[in-house]
């Protein structure tokens, strides 16, 4: 089933995270897939934004149909031909870190939907989380949820959400 986050939702993963308790595994977007990336049930990644735009424009922008690749079973949205062509280029410089799925959810090691919206560039590396407020709280220790979130990934990369329950 796909579904989005609601604030509410948010705002209750949020305090289950700041609590160190886990969050409900509804909080990706396909609870029971064991993919590595973060797509919704028709297999679209990053809820349709551009993954180049982050970088070469320093915000997110809603990608077209129009210019759209797969990889790795995932299909990705670019706002242009030339973003398109970028990615094509060097994948790797665009993609989200763990495979979009919220940083401080990986740091934590769960499975958390990635919001397109709650965004950063760290060492030319994009990262999502799932709200606002766990974006201010992964930004307080980035190093460190980053080293946390490295040493989870190969472990829970594979696993469904539920499963990390």
């Amino acid at each position: 089933m796909s579904f989005r986050t609601s604030s509410l939702a948010a705002f209750s993963a949020f305090l289950l995270i700041a609590n160190g308790v886990a969050a409900p595994a509804a909080r990706a977007i396909v609870a029971d897939s064991t993919a590595s990336i973060d797509t919704d049930d028709h297999g679209l990644a990053m809820q349709g934004y551009d993954p180049v735009a982050y970088f070469t424009d320093g915000e997110p922008r809603k990608g077209k149909p129009d210019f759209k690749i797969e990889r790795d079973g995932a299909t990705y949205y670019f706002t242009d031909a030339d973003h398109l062509q970028k990615f094509k280029a060097n994948p790797a410089a665009y993609l989200p870190q763990y495979g979009g799925f919220c940083a401080m959810g990986t740091a934590l090691s769960k499975k958390f939907e990635g919001d397109p919206n709650v965004w950063k560039i760290v060492d030319q590396k994009l990262y999502l989380n799932v709200s606002p407020d766990v974006g201010v709280r992964w930004s307080k220790d980035i190093p460190g949820n980053i080293g946390r979130a490295n040493e989870n990934w190969p472990d829970i990369k594979s696993k469904t959400p539920k499963e990390l329950e």
